[in-house]
């Protein structure tokens, strides 16, 4: 009798079990299939059907979807929303140098080539090795250059905002700003945090910068080819001239361009009637060649400065020298950027720059992806601990220019 109800109560307690574990699995199930009917609520009406949808009316979908579901509805921007998609259009054809350019963006571009706005007044370059937005060079009589901004300065905050490398494109829009107000700038200056208040100005740019050298060298830093380089580069010449320079050392370390017709309108200066500056080559094939016009109105001895960061326009004007024998290439291998963009302004006050055409050396050559090796390979010594910031007294690359044209 015992053992009968000791079976009985064994009985019981295994049904209790197995009820207790049968009603968990159906609340799984029940839940689960709950929660995949709420998460994916529209596959039967408004997430299906996008398969053969044009691209406007894709995004059109999205946007429904975004609306109705999306979690801060009260941030949605319409206006950001539509940059973002056409700047990410572009963006697909992975081309670094092609970007689609906003309307509010559009006008500080425009500033940008034309040399002047309101600013501080610097020229910035970023440092991937270090992921850094770097001050290449302040420019003089600026607000920058009379607070204390240096060249080689790492820019760690502006207006309590922290930026690197990746924050290029954001940060000269924060730097920018109205006449007369005022903005922070907290750079890094030799492990040493230093902040700066500079009231903005509106800044005239004549980015070249002289100095005149033992043996009557001339010696020109071109920093970048914006809106009248050429013209500005062509006074500056006939000054170092008059005060007796009989050569020149031109510096476009650093430099990563700009306008090439402003590039090549330099290489005229130098070059004799008829001579190839560059040839470019577009999607059809049209090869189209850019010779110089004049004669000369130079005709001193010449030492180019490179590096690196030498790109672009700059480029272009190194070896059009370079291969016309007119100049001699001393420093660093430079950049490697062969290709041309234009810049189309769209009716809408947007913009779109793309690359249009690749170019090629006055000896027929591509330099996109290789650079240009120089005709003398100097490097900076080791204790040059920025090659933003190169003291005279280590600028073993200026020493060898001025060692040449002696």
């Amino acid at each position: 009798m015992k053992n009968d109800k000791k079976t009985d109560y064994q009985d019981n307690t295994y049904k209790n079990i197995m009820l207790v574990i049968i009603t968990a699995v159906i609340t799984f199930i029940i839940t689960s299939w709950g929660t995949y009917l709420y998460v994916y609520k529209y596959v039967d009406n408004s997430s299906s059907g996008f398969e053969n949808l044009t691209l406007s009316s894709y995004l059109r979908r999205l946007k429904k979807i975004i609306e109705k579901d999306y979690l801060w509805t009260d941030k949605i921007n319409d206006e950001d929303l539509e940059d973002a998609a056409k700047k990410g259009y572009v963006a697909g054809l992975g081309d670094e140098y092609t970007e689609y350019i906003p309307k509010k963006e559009m006008e500080d571009y425009k500033e940008d080539l034309k040399g002047s706005f309101i600013g501080i007044g610097i020229y910035m370059i970023y440092d991937e090795k270090n992921d850094r937005i770097i001050v290449y060079y302040p420019m003089p009589e600026s607000p920058a250059e009379k607070a204390g901004i240096k060249s080689g300065d790492q820019i760690i905050r502006v207006d309590g905002k922290e930026y690197n490398s990746n924050d290029f494109d954001k940060i000269a829009d924060d730097i920018k700003g109205k006449e007369k107000t005022t903005v922070n700038i907290v750079v890094l200056r030799d492990g040493k945090e230093i902040s700066f208040d500079i009231k903005r100005e509106k800044i005239i740019t004549n980015p070249i910068s002289t100095k005149f050298l033992e043996s009557n060298i001339g010696y020109l830093k071109i920093p970048s080819f914006d809106e009248d380089t050429a013209k500005g580069f062509k006074e500056k010449v006939q000054e170092l001239q008059n005060k007796g320079a009989k050569s020149l050392i031109i510096d476009l370390r650093n430099n990563g361009g700009g306008i090439v017709d402003e590039a090549t309108k330099i290489a005229d200066y130098f070059l004799k009637k008829g001579k190839i500056i560059i040839s470019t080559v577009d999607n059809k094939q049209n090869k189209e060649f850019t010779k110089s016009k004049k004669k000369p109105i130079f005709n001193m001895p010449i030492v180019i400065l490179t590096n690196e960061n030498t790109a672009s326009a700059s480029e272009i004007l190194t070896v059009a020298l370079k291969d016309n024998k007119r100049a001699t290439i001393v420093g660093e291998k430079t950049y490697g950027k062969g290709v041309i963009q234009t810049v189309f302004s769209l009716s809408d006050g947007s913009g779109l720059k793309i690359t249009t055409a690749e170019y090629y050396t006055p000896n027929g050559e591509t330099i996109h992806k290789t650079g240009i090796t120089p005709d003398e390979l100097v490097e900076l010594p080791k204790e040059v601990k920025s090659i933003y910031a190169v003291p005279e007294k280590n600028d073993t690359q200026l020493k060898k220019a001025i060692e040449i044209l002696k």
